[in-house]
């Protein structure tokens, strides 16, 4: 299961999209999961791998770089890998499609919430 999706710019790692699941049980940690993938964005670069896992505690991170922008999703170590991608893939092409255009004009975070 997603318990939570970023997006955001690489070349300075700001967060364009974010998404937590509502769950009260598991609302504080993702805050610090949410917290580690922001220092994560701003340590990608151009050299960055274009897909990897992080394991951080009991999850995943999954994230897919595709037109300098980074896809980021929170799993359980036990959710597939694959679907994990699966989901960045269809995310990225949605997003280029609406907002492509827009992602390096933006000077706010999360501008596209």
């Amino acid at each position: 299961m997603a318990l939570m999706t970023m997006i955001a710019r690489v070349v300075d790692g700001l967060p364009l999209v974010g998404t937590m699941q509502e769950d009260e049980q598991s609302g504080r940690s993702v805050l610090e999961y949410q917290n580690q993938a922001k220092m994560l964005f701003r340590k990608l670069g151009p050299n960055s791998p274009s897909r990897c896992s992080i394991e951080t505690g009991p999850y995943l991170f999954h994230y897919l770089i595709e037109n300098d922008v980074c896809y980021l999703v929170l799993c359980d170590k036990m959710f597939s890998k694959r679907i994990a991608f699966s989901y960045l893939e269809d995310i990225a092409q949605e997003f280029h499609n609406n907002y492509g255009r827009k992602v390096n004009s933006v000077t706010r975070p999360y501008a596209f919430i």
